[in-house]
């Protein structure tokens, strides 16, 4: 069985390589009968694959879509045959790294339809496939190509606007998921997983290979790799600490009904029902004054000693700047295993 298809509408620029592309309906782990009609009509030779299509290519593999019942792809195929921009056939046999930029296009589309959650697919050396891109109110210009469309548009009386200079597009020129609130929609990348009932504020940021199970209030920055469970709010201002640039391996992730108050940020995954008090920033390393319930002094530690547990409250102490932590007994009973060999 074959992991993922789509058929694209994209961009090119004058050489012929393709810039994006855009799937409205991408299908994960397409069915036998699918595959077989595609594989019998296009000139699939095996492995991932992204096949360029002609209008009459197009017009053969709808009919033959819909003698199998494929009526859905059948539909978008012959719609796809009058196309004015090219049109790609995108065959993802297996997971494997992407080797051309509709393949990238592929999986962030699995990702922002909810497909693929965050971490479930492979999307490693996508950077070197994504062009960097002047997105325009005419869609994505090759830069190089950038100031003769400037000037021809000049020309005709109109004037182009380049919103962004990014390998990125916003999520929302090609998908906007059911059921959420995105106040300024430049501030959510294609392949980021935004669940149901999921408001992002203006000053929220969803990168790719990130998002929200659900239910939550957004208006920190969610970076890349980091998810957010359901009924957890970033306040504004606030941070998440990804993978990319730090050079580290751990995966940030926030639990559920979790609170990382404005203004603060995380170096750790926190676990269900966590807060971090605003302003406050917390990286593996900080050391971290572990209170009980009494709020009696029963460690010092460094936070990443307390990553992924559960009911912390993360706060500065503001008489002596100390970070501390109110945790549950468990939590405490946890850390004294971890240290009883040290």
């Amino acid at each position: 069985m074959s992991f993922a298809f789509g058929i694209g509408i994209g961009t090119q620029n004058k050489q012929g390589e393709w810039l994006e592309v855009f799937y409205q309906q991408p299908v994960m782990t397409p069915d036998n009968t699918l595959m077989e009609v595609v594989r019998n009509v296009v000139d699939y030779q095996g492995g991932n694959q992204a096949i360029s299509a002609s209008s009459e290519t197009l017009s053969q593999l709808a009919n033959a879509l819909r003698q199998a019942g494929q009526t859905d792809q059948a539909t978008l195929a012959e719609k796809a045959a009058n196309s004015k921009s090219p049109v790609v056939v995108t065959i993802l046999d297996s997971d494997d790294t992407a080797s051309s930029t509709p393949e990238v296009y592929l999986k962030l589309h699995l990702i922002s339809h909810r497909m693929a959650k965050p971490h479930g697919l492979k999307l490693d050396g996508i950077f070197g496939l994504l062009p960097n891109l002047a997105w325009t109110n005419e869609g994505a210009i090759d830069l190089a190509e950038l100031s003769d469309r400037q000037l021809q548009a000049r020309i005709e009386g109109r004037t182009l606007e380049v919103k962004s200079v990014d390998k990125f597009p916003q999520m929302t020129d090609y998908v906007v998921p059911k059921g959420i609130r995105i106040a300024d929609t430049a501030r959510v990348r294609l392949g980021a997983y935004v669940g149901e009932g999921t408001t992002v504020m203006h000053e929220g940021f969803i990168n790719f290979n990130a998002g929200t199970e659900g239910t939550s209030m957004i208006e920190g920055r969610i970076s890349a790799g980091v998810m957010v469970g359901k009924g957890s709010d970033l306040g504004g201002g606030c941070s998440t600490m990804g993978t990319l640039s730090g050079g580290g391996n751990i995966i940030i992730a926030v639990g559920e009904n979790c609170l990382i108050g404005a203004n603060a940020g995380i170096g750790i995954p926190l676990g269900d029902r966590c807060k971090v008090e605003a302003g406050l920033y917390i990286t593996a390393g900080t050391k971290v004054a572990l209170l009980d319930d009494n709020n009696e002094l029963v460690e010092v530690i460094k936070a990443r000693d307390l990553a992924n547990q559960q009911d912390l409250l993360f706060r500065r102490n503001s008489q002596t700047g100390a970070v501390e932590c109110k945790t549950n007994k468990s939590a405490i009973e946890l850390n004294e295993e971890l240290h009883a060999n040290n």
